[in-house]
């Protein structure tokens, strides 16, 4: 495990009576690999316009749900290609025939999208989130229709059994009994367990408490393949030490639990999966300088983990 020390820029201060749930323009900000990104997949061109069609985007999804992730506009930032595991994942994709990738909590599905842009096998795609809302409005962000990207998307809650019925995980002594499902025709994630080869869950855990992430593991643990390299990475609020780091909201302090490396590793190699059958790897990020997630308190220290759970 290493722990690396990010400094983010500081947006310029707001006044002390403005809301910190408004949107706000100020922290909108494009690297130039982002920029390259998302010009090529839109085909806007003018800075000007790419913000403004950004901007609109946005404000459409924070009215469907007002994730702080949009209103930070991390959604821009091309995540899943800044993960340690993505060079692993790309090769996966490009040397196992038919290997199925799952961006489970997808929103628009912009990593999706970079993971086939960068050369992942777009027939063995496809996304996942609780609202339809997002798919639609990641078409209007791309630019694009179901019939000019298609690009399957799944509408559901991963804690509902008619969604995804959590299985102990498939094992090369017993792997699935069901065929490969076509991906196109799915109603459910149901049909996928066993099958996956690679799944993507960034900023998707923390939005659960302790038992509620386990739940989650086993569920994602469900759906994965027992070929050896098969594998979950992402990334998501963290800690030194496991427990609670209170945030604000509406003046009111409520506790948000994350794991540290130690327990998220223990987690996986042991408890979701047997011991000594998956090989994890992390990396604790410190942020430092701006207030990246303004729901902590003033002076909080905010970190990401960042993970990989592959079968051995």
């Amino acid at each position: 495990m290493a722990e690396v020390v990010v400094e983010t820029p500081v947006p310029p201060p707001k006044p002390e009576s403005a809301s910190i749930y408004e949107l706000d323009e100020s922290l909108y900000r494009l690297d130039d690999e982002e920029s390259a990104f998302f010009k090529a997949q839109t085909g806007i061109q003018d800075d000007t316009e790419l913000k403004k069609h950004l901007l609109q985007i946005q404000a459409e999804a924070y009215a469907i749900y007002p994730y702080p992730c949009i209103r930070m506009f991390t959604w821009l930032r091309l995540k899943i290609a800044r993960l340690f595991a993505y060079d692993q994942f790309l090769k996966l994709g490009k040397e196992r025939d038919g290997a199925i990738f799952l961006d489970i909590g997808c929103c628009f599905g912009n990593d999706a999208r970079k993971a086939i842009a960068d050369g992942y096998p777009m027939q063995n795609v496809l996304t996942s989130d609780l609202h339809q809302e997002f798919c639609d409005l990641g078409h209007k962000l791309f630019r694009s229709t179901p019939e000019t990207f298609p690009l399957p998307f799944i509408a559901g809650d991963v804690f509902a059994p008619s969604h995804l019925e959590t299985v102990p995980p498939f094992t090369l002594a017993s792997p699935a009994a069901t065929p490969r499902p076509d991906l196109a025709a799915l109603a459910s994630l149901n049909p996928l367990r066993g099958h996956v080869s690679a799944i993507h869950a960034s900023a998707l855990f923390h939005l659960f408490q302790e038992e509620q992430q386990l739940r989650l593991a086993r569920a994602l643990a469900a759906l994965l393949s027992p070929e050896p390299g098969s594998m979950i990475f992402g990334e998501h609020h963290g800690l030194p030490e496991k427990g609670f780091q209170f945030s604000l909201r509406t003046g009111e302090a409520k506790g948000l639990f994350a794991h540290s490396p130690e327990s998220w590793t223990e987690l996986w190699d042991g408890v979701v999966f047997e011991k000594g059958t998956v090989k994890v790897e992390t990396e604790l990020v410190k942020r430092v300088g701006a207030r990246v997630d303004l729901r902590l308190a003033p002076g909080t220290a905010f970190y990401l983990l960042t993970w990989s759970v592959t079968r051995l």
